[in-house]
């Protein structure tokens, strides 16, 4: 990537409603639910299959600046339950992020188990496929867990598929290559489900205002 020579003046024509500049993220935004959710997970007898049911909810966020840099984005939570368990399964929060000038997509993802890791990609306004990865070891787009997952789970690459269906739901893949201690192979842990819309997004807060003043 070539930096520019100023780095620290923002843009000074941002759009506040942030639903109108999500070029290939706009499909996302929303609350939605998926019941067909299955995850092959590492166990010690085995690969263990679970079904699960998902929650998504996307809101947008107001523009974001790194100096000339201009990102639109989601703030999603990821909250997934098991029908034979009253606990949580797996819980994640984050943003989706959009490069208008570049096609750049990000996510940026967090679980409560001590792990984060952000994902790049790249897609037109119109695209029918996103896809982000993330590799350990990597310092721009990279993987970091605590020291127990690092030992006995480590992560070694993230790729998250997601393609949109005609009638507005969407699916996603989602493989997460693990090295297990005392293992000689690479474990492929996947999770897929298709994910339908319940609840159109809100308004970003700098949108709401701005339409509150008109």
């Amino acid at each position: 990537m070539e930096l520019p020579d100023d780095i620290f003046t923002e843009p000074e024509d941002v759009d506040p409603e942030t639903l109108a500049n999500l070029g290939p993220l706009r499909r996302l935004a929303g609350i939605w639910e998926g019941e067909r959710g299955i995850d092959v997970n590492p166990k010690a007898d085995g690969p263990e299959t679970r079904k699960y049911y998902e929650r998504i909810e996307m809101q947008p966020i107001d523009p974001q600046a790194n100096g000339p840099q201009l990102f639109y984005g989601l703030r999603y939570h990821v909250h997934i339950n098991t029908r034979e368990e009253d606990i949580t399964f797996h819980d994640q929060v984050g943003y989706w992020l959009y490069e208008a000038s570049t096609g750049l997509i990000l996510q940026t993802l967090a679980i409560p188990r001590g792990q984060i890791a952000i994902a790049a990609g790249h897609a037109k306004p119109d695209a029918k496929r996103l896809v982000v990865k993330a590799e350990r070891g990597q310092t721009e787009y990279g993987i970091c867990s605590t020291t127990f997952l690092d030992l006995a789970f480590r992560t070694d690459r993230y790729e998250l598929t997601i393609d949109f269906h005609e009638d507005g739901s969407w699916s996603y893949v989602s493989d997460t290559m693990l090295a297990v201690k005392g293992r000689d192979d690479i474990f492929q842990h996947r999770d897929r489900n298709t994910l339908s819309k319940i609840a159109e997004p809100d308004l970003n807060p700098w949108a709401k205002i701005v339409k509150g003043a008109a």
